[in-house]
């Protein structure tokens, strides 16, 4: 199976599950003047208890195997020129969050509002007033271009590797 196949199948056993706590809440219990639903409604109401239960260790072991896979497959990104691997795993968290926070740090480094010009020290005389830069403007736009486009990146390869990587089991 693919990792693609078990993050749908996923889903669907999520869906499944909820289905099933929905069908437990409405027929748990009845007045006893009412006529039950099915024959054997408490039957069933454990059966599909039972079936949840199911559902869930089919989902643990799903969720398992994907971080396996996840953990253990390297997946190699062309990113601003240079051949980048890391683990699936990885490379989800620098999508998640990590690559913007990168970005957001990298622009931080600004002129602060600063003017140059003419000023007066503390004696009343006039100086000239000069940005000192403690980074590089040009590797900051760089670099932060290049951490914009990162997420979409690792997304586009992430696709084809969820597809063509088997789950580790």
């Amino acid at each position: 199976m693919k990792i693609i196949e078990a993050l749908k199948m996923l889903k669907d056993l999520q869906r499944k599950a909820e289905d099933l706590r929905g069908k437990v809440k409405q027929h748990s219990a009845h007045m006893n003047f009412e006529t039950p639903v099915y024959p054997d409604q408490k039957g069933q109401v454990a059966a599909w208890i039972q079936s949840h239960s199911d559902l869930l260790k089919e989902i643990l072991n799903l969720r398992v195997s994907i971080q396996k896979t996840n953990i253990n497959t390297s997946v190699t990104i062309e990113l601003s020129k240079k051949q980048v691997t890391k683990s699936i795993a990885e490379w989800i968290h620098r999508r998640r969050d990590l690559a913007n926070f990168e970005r957001d740090m990298w622009k931080q480094l600004t002129d602060r509002n600063l003017k140059e010009g003419t000023g007066m020290n503390s004696m009343q005389q006039p100086i000239e007033v000069k940005i000192v830069r403690c980074y590089n403007p040009s590797e900051r736009d760089e670099r932060i271009m290049a951490l914009e486009s990162e997420p979409s990146q690792v997304d586009a390869k992430l696709e084809i590797v969820n597809a063509t990587t088997d789950l580790i089991e």
